[in-house]
Protein backbone atom coordinates (compact mmCIF):
# COMPACT_ATOMS: atom_id res chain seq x y z
CA UNK A 1 0.00 0.00 0.00
CA UNK A 2 1.32 3.28 -0.93
CA UNK A 3 2.06 6.19 2.02
CA UNK A 4 -1.50 7.90 0.50
CA UNK A 5 -3.39 5.09 0.68
CA UNK A 6 -2.35 4.40 4.37
CA UNK A 7 -3.23 8.12 4.58
CA UNK A 8 -6.44 8.14 3.68
CA UNK A 9 -6.99 4.51 5.72
CA UNK A 10 -6.81 6.02 8.64
CA UNK A 11 -7.74 10.18 8.14
CA UNK A 12 -8.41 12.10 11.11
CA UNK A 13 -11.76 13.25 12.23
CA UNK A 14 -13.41 15.54 9.39
CA UNK A 15 -15.12 17.91 11.99
CA UNK A 16 -11.19 18.99 12.90
CA UNK A 17 -8.97 22.02 11.19
CA UNK A 18 -6.85 20.40 8.67
CA UNK A 19 -4.00 21.49 7.43
CA UNK A 20 -5.84 23.36 4.76
CA UNK A 21 -6.85 25.33 6.93
CA UNK A 22 -3.45 26.44 8.43
CA UNK A 23 -2.93 27.23 4.92
CA UNK A 24 -5.90 29.51 4.44
CA UNK A 25 -5.63 31.25 8.09
CA UNK A 26 -1.62 31.65 7.06
CA UNK A 27 -0.45 29.65 10.01
CA UNK A 28 1.72 27.29 7.77
CA UNK A 29 3.35 28.66 5.01
CA UNK A 30 2.81 27.14 1.19
CA UNK A 31 3.83 27.96 -2.20
CA UNK A 32 0.21 29.97 -2.88
CA UNK A 33 0.30 30.55 -6.94
CA UNK A 34 -3.68 31.70 -6.79
CA UNK A 35 -6.17 33.23 -4.14
CA UNK A 36 -9.28 35.29 -3.90
CA UNK A 37 -12.11 35.48 -1.63
CA UNK A 38 -13.50 32.14 -1.85
CA UNK A 39 -10.54 29.84 -2.68
CA UNK A 40 -6.99 29.48 -3.12
CA UNK A 41 -4.66 27.27 -5.23
CA UNK A 42 -0.93 25.87 -4.03
CA UNK A 43 1.67 23.77 -5.52
CA UNK A 44 1.82 20.13 -3.83
CA UNK A 45 4.78 19.20 -1.77
CA UNK A 46 4.63 15.68 -3.31
CA UNK A 47 4.00 16.71 -7.04
CA UNK A 48 3.45 13.12 -8.86
CA UNK A 49 3.38 15.22 -12.46
CA UNK A 50 5.94 18.08 -13.50
CA UNK A 51 2.90 20.44 -12.26
CA UNK A 52 0.83 19.48 -9.64
CA UNK A 53 -1.00 22.05 -7.89
CA UNK A 54 -4.25 21.96 -5.30
CA UNK A 55 -7.18 24.44 -5.63
CA UNK A 56 -9.18 24.52 -2.50
CA UNK A 57 -12.50 26.38 -1.01
CA UNK A 58 -11.27 28.92 2.08
CA UNK A 59 -15.01 27.21 3.79
CA UNK A 60 -13.74 23.57 5.01
CA UNK A 61 -15.99 21.53 3.01
CA UNK A 62 -15.15 17.86 4.18
CA UNK A 63 -15.24 15.87 0.62
CA UNK A 64 -17.68 16.40 -2.51
CA UNK A 65 -20.34 13.87 -0.85
CA UNK A 66 -20.43 16.92 1.78
CA UNK A 67 -21.47 19.36 -0.57
CA UNK A 68 -24.99 20.87 -0.28
CA UNK A 69 -27.33 22.47 -2.86
CA UNK A 70 -26.21 26.24 -3.06
CA UNK A 71 -22.49 24.80 -3.65
CA UNK A 72 -22.83 24.69 -7.39
CA UNK A 73 -21.19 28.39 -7.62
CA UNK A 74 -18.56 27.38 -5.54
CA UNK A 75 -17.51 24.20 -7.06
CA UNK A 76 -17.74 25.90 -10.51
CA UNK A 77 -15.24 28.95 -9.57
CA UNK A 78 -13.02 26.54 -8.03
CA UNK A 79 -13.03 24.56 -11.65
CA UNK A 80 -12.84 28.12 -13.45
CA UNK A 81 -9.62 28.84 -10.74
CA UNK A 82 -7.96 25.17 -11.53
CA UNK A 83 -8.38 25.91 -15.64
CA UNK A 84 -6.78 29.73 -15.64
CA UNK A 85 -3.81 28.47 -13.42
CA UNK A 86 -3.08 25.64 -15.66
CA UNK A 87 -3.65 28.06 -18.71
CA UNK A 88 -1.14 30.82 -16.72
CA UNK A 89 1.28 27.07 -15.16
CA UNK A 90 1.72 26.99 -19.50
CA UNK A 91 -0.41 23.30 -19.45
CA UNK A 92 -1.83 24.28 -23.01
CA UNK A 93 -1.61 20.58 -24.07
CA UNK A 94 -4.02 19.40 -21.34
CA UNK A 95 -4.28 18.35 -18.02
CA UNK A 96 -6.26 16.46 -15.27
CA UNK A 97 -8.66 17.64 -12.87
CA UNK A 98 -8.60 14.52 -10.04
CA UNK A 99 -11.01 14.68 -7.02
CA UNK A 100 -9.94 12.10 -4.07
CA UNK A 101 -13.87 11.36 -1.94
CA UNK A 102 -13.30 9.13 1.26
CA UNK A 103 -11.72 6.78 2.45
CA UNK A 104 -11.92 4.32 -1.43
CA UNK A 105 -11.35 7.49 -3.35
CA UNK A 106 -7.71 7.74 -1.32
CA UNK A 107 -8.71 11.51 0.32
CA UNK A 108 -5.66 11.67 2.88
CA UNK A 109 -6.92 15.27 3.87
CA UNK A 110 -10.67 16.12 4.60
CA UNK A 111 -10.64 19.66 3.22
CA UNK A 112 -12.46 18.84 -0.38
CA UNK A 113 -9.52 19.99 -2.83
CA UNK A 114 -9.14 19.19 -6.33
CA UNK A 115 -5.71 18.29 -7.85
CA UNK A 116 -4.52 19.48 -11.37
CA UNK A 117 -1.76 17.68 -12.85
CA UNK A 118 0.03 18.20 -15.61
CA UNK A 119 3.10 19.20 -18.21
CA UNK A 120 3.47 15.29 -19.16
CA UNK A 121 1.44 13.20 -21.41
CA UNK A 122 -0.84 10.77 -18.45
CA UNK A 123 -1.85 7.98 -18.81
CA UNK A 124 -5.10 5.85 -18.92
CA UNK A 125 -7.05 4.02 -16.46
CA UNK A 126 -5.37 6.08 -13.97
CA UNK A 127 -5.88 3.87 -10.87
Amino acid sequence: MSTEVEKAQHAGDISKPTIFSKIINKEIKADIIYEDETCLAFNDIQPQAPVHFLVIPKVQIPMLDSCKDGDEKLLGHMMHVCSKVAKERGLLEGYRVVVNNGKHGCQSVYHLHLHVLGGRQMDWPPG
